[in-house]
């Protein structure tokens, strides 16, 4: 069994999965746009999607070594969502990777916890990006 965060953004989602291919150095796998949807056949009831919303993410998946990370668009009419009470947690081989990908992630965005050396790790941190998505950032 295999256990992938799933993110639900506010129409920024497509923007975020490509920074962090840059970021996380991740492989965008699939990047499906509500506009992709198809057409139902026969007695179905058709889903409609407003005009503004046809080009937000439906579905995405990144691919980060072994793990993924979905995530989507919020769907239509629902209300904005706060990402809280989680984090995605990463780990690196060296400080310097760790460091380098927790500056990128919080650049725009809010330090929880300063990345540095703890005493449980060789460098550790928290950190909110500019997209609303918490982060912990560690190397053993």
């Amino acid at each position: 069994m295999k256990v992938a965060p799933y993110l639900v953004f506010n129409g920024n989602c497509e923007e975020a999965f490509k920074a962090y291919v840059d970021i996380l150095g991740a492989e965008l796998i699939v990047l499906m746009l509500f506009s992709d949807m198809p057409q139902p056949s026969g007695d179905e009831p058709a889903f409609e999607v407003p005009e503004d919303h046809k080009q937000r993410v439906m579905h995405a998946q990144l691919k980060l070594g072994d793990s993924v990370i979905m995530a989507s668009d919020n769907a239509p009419g629902r209300p904005p969502v706060v990402i809280d009470g989680i984090s995605v947690q990463t780990a690196w081989d060296t400080p310097e990777e760790g460091r380098r990908v927790f500056e990128a992630l919080a650049e725009g965005g809010e330090i929880t916890m300063p990345y540095e050396a703890t005493f449980w790790a060789r460098g550790f941190g928290t950190c909110r990006d500019r997209f609303g998505v918490p982060w912990m950032v560690n190397c053993d």
